[in-house]
């Protein structure tokens, strides 16, 4: 005998095997036990839910000899007789390939005559939602005042596009997405049933593969079934049969777009198109990686993550050094790009610049991405990234997080400045009336982040230097204030000394709200200015 798919050999011959759908499978079972049979259903919901096989479920129901609590017995002979698709009192269309006004005319022309058997002529019209409007227009009339002996069910994955009038005259009824759980639970019966050996991450692999089809996560299991047949269905052969890249991939993605290295990205992605992945499905995989890593700082959600404990535990460590904003900034830059493959004629080069853009958070404007490069710039600072120059002299001092002074322990002796007198409160005023001047001949990473500053008359030869309360940016140029004091003086040859003064100091609370995206802007010029 010709091998049956798992899909057909297991479809629900009752109501007592039905998964996931108690809310519709209740109503019918006491429609029928009760003898309160309409006359149009109208099943709607997603692909793989059930929809035909609880129509022919009820088709069997209504005309069973001997129905057993609202179920057919299948055992007498018209359930026998409707199973073998022998009774004429069953009638399947399919509405995507018998959608005219003249197919409908038929069955109006058909339903004037009772059944010859049974008690019921059931039409199952398929997909309904691809009828014509003509095709609506013929059957209101009918499926408004039918015959005694006809029912009509309507199934639909498309309900928006069934007309109001034809919905008005229908019981509906909404199939929904089958729970992973359920699904698994079902494929492990058929597993012990078929004498398939399965791991359980495997089958909770294929359910979530299903996203809430039973058929669909029964096709993946009878794929995978025979990839391994004879031997233990394992998650990494289920991954392996479904085109899922290896998570080490997408580990090495992600630890290049967190240094920032475009070009291993790149170089990452050139090579799994080249092995035959397919560009849509390798972005939904690297989003799946980075949405379980997202997940995974928080506890307890390791139960909605299909992967082995031991990928579980390594996305888990993956995800400590990376905040919750960069994931979510990531996710949304390679979400809008699931969008745009879509229509997209060369995958290859919006993906390519998506890379680009996580990569590059300085490229866009979301508060996902001024987090990201904050969080960039505050891991510069830490590690000494900068470099600080007191312009104004021939000479130039660097000054990393961990290096300030080893010059003078090296050997090369500071130069010693000449005594200077205390700035007199004229000296000041130069310097105000000529800030803009002087302000543009600090470079490096001081002078970038002065570019918002101002300056105000301290007394006693001081100089108020108002900046940003921009945290570390204010401490940044605390650090440096001997290069600036020096370079203060030298403009006016008098001694002046720096006070440093932050937004938060000198303003009302309402302050604190300052505009984040502002101060990005200022530090990435230090980037620019220091690369």
């Amino acid at each position: 005998m010709a091998y049956q798919a798992l899909y057909r050999k297991w479809r629900p011959a009752g109501f007592d095997e039905v998964s996931g759908q108690e809310h519709v499978v209740t109503a019918l079972r006491n429609q029928v036990r009760y003898g309160r049979v309409g006359h149009a259903y109208l099943f709607s919901g997603t692909r793989g839910t059930g929809k035909t096989s609880i129509a022919k479920i009820f088709a069997r129901a209504v005309n069973c000899e001997n129905p057993q609590d609202g179920s057919p017995c299948n055992e007498c002979a018209m359930c026998r007789a409707i199973n073998a698709q022998r009774s004429v009192n069953v009638i399947e269309i399919d509405a995507a390939s018998n959608n005219g006004v003249d197919n409908i005319r038929r069955i109006r022309e058909e339903v004037v005559y009772p059944p010859t058997e049974g008690k019921y002529k059931v039409y199952i019209i398929d997909e309904a939602h691809m009828l014509t409007p003509g095709a609506f227009n013929a059957l209101l009339k009918t499926l408004e005042e039918p015959p005694e002996y006809v029912i009509f069910i309507l199934a639909t994955t498309e309900a928006h596009k069934v007309p109001a009038t034809v919905v008005s005259r229908c019981q509906s009824y909404e199939f929904r997405r089958l729970p992973s759980e359920t699904m698994k639970a079902r494929l492990r019966e058929m597993a012990d049933s078929e004498g398939i050996k399965a791991e359980d991450e495997a089958l909770m692999f294929l359910a979530r593969r299903g996203e809430g089809s039973m058929r669909d996560a029964i096709s993946l299991f009878d794929q995978c079934a025979a990839f391994a047949a004879g031997e233990t269905l394992t998650y990494d052969k289920a991954a392996q049969v479904l085109g899922v890249a290896d998570t080490s991939v997408f580990r090495d993605m992600l630890d290049s777009v967190l240094r920032q290295d475009a070009g291993r990205a790149l170089q990452l992605f050139d090579g799994a198109v080249m092995g035959g992945r397919d560009i849509s499905q390798f972005n939904s995989d690297f989003i799946w990686y980075l949405r379980n890593i997202l997940l995974l700082k928080n506890p307890g959600a390791e139960a909605v993550i299909d992967a082995s404990a031991d990928s579980i535990n390594e996305m888990k460590a993956r995800g400590e050094d990376i905040s919750e904003e960069r994931l979510m900034y990531y996710l949304g830059v390679l979400s809008e790009l699931s969008q745009s493959l879509r229509f997209s004629s060369n995958k290859r080069v919006p993906a390519e610049i998506a890379l680009i853009r996580l990569c590059r958070p300085e490229t866009a404007s979301s508060p996902e991405a001024l987090a990201s490069r904050l969080e960039i710039i505050e891991e510069k600072l830490e590690n000494g990234v900068f470099t600080v120059q007191a312009a104004g002299n021939a000479g130039s001092r660097s000054r990393s997080g961990t290096g300030a002074g080893e010059e003078d322990a090296a050997g090369n002796a500071a130069e010693e400045a000449p005594t200077m007198q205390e700035a007199m409160p004229e000296d000041i005023q130069k310097i105000i009336a000529g800030w803009d001047r002087i302000r543009a001949g600090i470079g490096g990473a001081a002078g970038a982040l002065l570019q918002n500053a101002s300056v105000s008359e301290g007394g006693q030869g001081q100089i108020m230097l108002y900046i940003p309360d921009s945290g570390f940016g204010s401490k940044f140029i605390d650090g440096h204030r001997e290069e600036l004091e020096k370079y203060f003086s030298e403009c006016v040859n008098r001694k002046v000394n720096l006070k440093l003064v932050t937004r938060a100091q000198y303003s009302d609370s309402s302050n604190r709200f300052f505009d984040i995206a502002k101060t990005v802007r200022d530090l990435n010029r230090i980037i620019k200015s220091e690369e």
